[in-house]
């Protein structure tokens, strides 16, 4: 398993290997290719905030990112993303939402089984994750901060992948994409309480004592939740990269701040998956 760096123009982003089997498209974006100005250059995929980047900018930075990987931004389906556990059973009705339509929902994560419809979660420390299971064609997209982490979310993903579409955990594939790592998420009690809350005492192989305050291994907390879900290890590629270590590449709101775009991760069924 790998994660892979990809050169599109000036466009920099990677892929997994878990996830290339010609069925999908995928691909995590850097902060590198795009037209966003100032201290959002720039490849910035975030046009909300108090001092917004241009539309025009945004939208040709998703251009590019959508050109690399092979379809075309009127595929793209985004959320308000809440730090909750909803996940949103998109369908064709909801294309284009977030970009040329309103958003009229709030979810922290994607699933679907429609071809032709790309989800895209973002994130700038957070954990973003994609989800394939090539036996039913099915396919996710999971937005997982600490609060995310700690309600299960990624977890609750597959299990909504199994209700909708009759994934099995076993079959299905999953990349962690770049996120922030434990050398530099340093919590107070409670980040690491509500792990412990919401697990027991099996999180406590990803929790560190750093001085009076804690490090968490948010990346590894998932991996461990979809193994206990019932998703294969050799199913599951992490990322090493760490968002907050590596801010020439990745956009770190530890590391900036609200001064700062954000990075995303896309994932589609093509077209011909099913005829």
């Amino acid at each position: 398993m790998a994660f892979l760096t990809h050169q599109h123009g000036e466009l920099v982003y990677h892929t997994s290997d878990i996830l290339e089997n010609g069925a999908i498209r995928h691909g995590f974006s850097t902060r590198l290719g795009g037209v966003s100005q100032g201290y959002r250059a720039s490849l910035n995929f975030r046009g909300s905030g108090p001092d917004p980047d241009s539309r025009e900018s945004v939208l040709e930075n998703y251009r590019r990112f959508c050109q690399a990987l092979g379809t075309d931004v009127q595929n793209v389906v985004q959320s308000q993303q809440v730090h909750e556990d909803t996940v949103r059973h998109v369908t064709a009705a909801d294309r284009g939402k977030g970009l040329f339509v309103r958003t009229d929902f709030t979810a922290d994560a994607l699933v679907t089984d429609e071809p032709g419809l790309d989800l895209m979660v973002f994130s700038a420390d957070c954990i973003i994750l994609l989800f394939h299971d090539p036996v039913t064609a099915s396919i996710g997209a999971v937005h997982a901060g600490w609060r995310g982490t700690a309600l299960d979310l990624p977890a609750k993903a597959v299990g909504e992948m199994g209700r909708l579409f009759g994934a099995r955990p076993e079959d299905i594939r999953i990349a962690i994409g770049a996120g922030i790592g434990p050398c530099c998420f340093e919590t107070h009690d409670d980040v690491p309480d509500a792990m412990r809350k919401a697990f027991g005492s099996g999180v406590e192989a990803y929790i560190r004592p750093r001085g009076k305050k804690w490090t968490v291994d948010l990346k590894a907390v998932n991996a461990w939740r979809l193994r206990e879900a019932g998703v294969r290890e050799a199913h599951i590629d992490v990322c090493p990269a760490c968002t907050a270590c590596h801010t020439d590449l990745y956009w770190s709101h530890r590391a900036a701040g609200d001064r700062r775009g954000v990075q995303g991760a896309l994932i589609g069924l093509r077209p011909e998956v099913r005829g």
